[in-house]
């Protein structure tokens, strides 16, 4: 039987675990939209719930956010009728293909992974098999579409390596080349966002302060009051952004200005060079609000209509399950599983 060309194919996913954040946008949503209007590629994005409840999650909440992660694609850009938006749960092929890779994967693989070490904490003993196995599900939901590019923030980095791991290994235990060894795809000038009370820890859902992020259900006033009352040294903008090494907050401000008004961190230090950030704040706050009270006001209006979120999750699993489950019969094939 010939082996699958690999052609360009995009995926990537996000965890229903809590309210998204200005970083969900910045770091993932926005760019998966420009990925999709760039049409160079089909983009399949994937709302990975079966990566939620790796830890206990409150059912009603868990289906509750899972709406809410499909409102915020589709208010953040994304177009049902030109990406394929699902579900994990609802593709039976991830779970298939990923106890598969369990067996690919090695222990010690897994025992690297930073992810784990950080939410395991000194716990590890007590969190489920589940959170220490995962990212070979993670290798599945990009590998069930022979995905060759992922959008990834940098923290996630290590997740697409071990998935390159994991295919490449397949690959040389069955000599065949039918898994593709994808790429990540890390660009933009925000691709970490970080804490608005902190610019050395990343903007999380997470962090007690809701002051420390902006929320995407955050209306306008909110955006510009979190914006202003910002975490910020005394200096003025420098000239170059050498200047700005050894301010996070500071960089963190340009970085979230330069991201949503698409232009370099080069050129927004440039054109504010020498201003006071009372001048830049509220330049900041007028932007961050013409870019995402629009995102806000869309999800709400998505969120009164929950069947329709249903309808279109169920749609786009049928379009990922056509193209997934002919790529795992082929794997159960190669591994010498028999049956349908």
């Amino acid at each position: 039987m010939a082996e699958v060309v690999h052609t360009p194919r995009v995926f990537s996913g996000i965890q229903p675990s809590g309210g998204l954040t200005l970083g969900n946008y910045l770091g993932a949503l926005k760019r998966f939209g420009e990925t999709q209007d760039q049409g160079e590629m089909p983009t399949i994005y994937c709302i990975v719930d079966m990566h939620a409840i790796t830890v206990w999650q409150d059912p009603e909440k868990l289906r509750h956010a899972t709406r809410a992660l499909t409102a915020g694609f589709i208010a953040s850009g994304i177009d049902p009728t030109k990406s394929i938006l699902f579900n994990q749960s609802a593709v039976p092929g991830h779970a298939q293909l990923g106890w598969i890779f369990n067996c690919v994967a090695r222990l010690g693989w897994m025992q690297r992974m930073t992810q784990f070490k950080d939410k395991a904490g000194k716990n590890s003993e007590n969190v489920s098999l589940g959170l220490f196995a995962y990212p070979a599900l993670m290798a599945a939901d990009i590998l069930v579409y022979h995905a060759t590019h992922v959008p990834v923030g940098e923290d996630q980095k290590q997740h697409v390596e071990l998935t390159r791991d994991i295919a490449i290994k397949f690959n040389n235990d069955y000599g065949t080349d039918f898994f593709p060894v994808p790429e990540p795809v890390i660009e933009g000038a925000a691709t970490r966002v970080m804490s608005l009370r902190d610019g050395t820890k990343k903007m999380s859902k997470s962090d007690p302060s809701d002051m420390s992020r902006i929320n995407l259900t955050d209306d306008a006033d909110t955006i510009a009051k979190k914006i202003r009352k910002a975490k910020t040294d005394p200096e003025p903008l420098p000239e170059t952004l050498d200047g700005l090494e050894g301010r996070p907050e500071a960089r963190n401000l340009v970085n979230i200005y330069a991201a949503l008004s698409g232009k370099a961190a080069d050129e927004v230090v440039a054109e504010y060079a020498g201003q006071q950030f009372g001048t830049f704040k509220p330049a900041l706050a007028d932007l961050a609000v013409e870019r995402l009270s629009p995102i806000s006001s869309e999800m709400s209006r998505l969120m009164q209509d929950p069947a329709e979120i249903d309808r279109i999750l169920a749609h786009g699993a049928e379009q990922a399950n056509a193209i997934a489950a002919p790529i795992v019969r082929r794997a159960r094939d190669i591994v010498g599983m028999v049956g349908a």
